[in-house]
């Protein structure tokens, strides 16, 4: 059975400073525990965003579908007025992904700042160099429900456009 080996156990360089070695130790310790706090809040953020927008991706695609699927009926094809619904649906749509763009343009820019603050902390000494922030899963999802929207409503103009 071979024995796993451990990383070496990485600490902030307090060297040359006047500081009682553990509190500047536990110091560091919170300060980096803290900027995953901020991180894991915009992950959170960026999910709300992401939850607003697929509720108005959703029903503005179930709006453009109902009533499109309404005038295509025979019997209820005279009853059906005008293009509002349709415009309406693709409205939300349209309404969704711009939201969605803008909440993944903000979560972006955050999280460059948080980085450039995390690195700032880094070469002054004050927290581990080598603690890194994971790959936004948040992110990834928001990217690719802005994918799916962005389709979505160039699907719903090239149906519209053909009816």
């Amino acid at each position: 059975m071979t024995e796993k080996k451990q990383p070496p156990k990485l600490q902030p360089d307090f060297s040359g400073l006047d500081l009682d070695q553990t509190s500047a130790l536990l110091s560091s310790r919170r300060t980096q525990l803290s900027l995953h706090r901020t991180r894991m809040s915009a992950d959170r953020t960026l999910m709300s965003v992401v939850r607003t927008s697929l509720s108005l991706i959703g029903f503005g695609f179930t709006i453009f579908q109902f009533f499109r699927t309404l005038k295509q009926s025979i019997e209820t094809a005279p009853k059906v007025a005008g293009a509002s619904p349709r415009a309406f649906g693709i409205t939300l749509v349209l309404l969704g992904v711009g939201t969605l763009a803008l909440g993944i343009w903000n979560h972006l820019h955050f999280m460059w700042h948080l980085r450039k603050t995390r690195n700032e902390l880094a070469d002054a000494g004050l927290i581990e160099k080598q603690d890194t922030f994971p790959v936004s899963t948040t992110l990834v999802v928001a990217t690719a429900l802005l994918i799916a929207g962005i389709v979505a409503y160039f699907d719903m103009m090239s149906r519209a456009a053909g009816s």
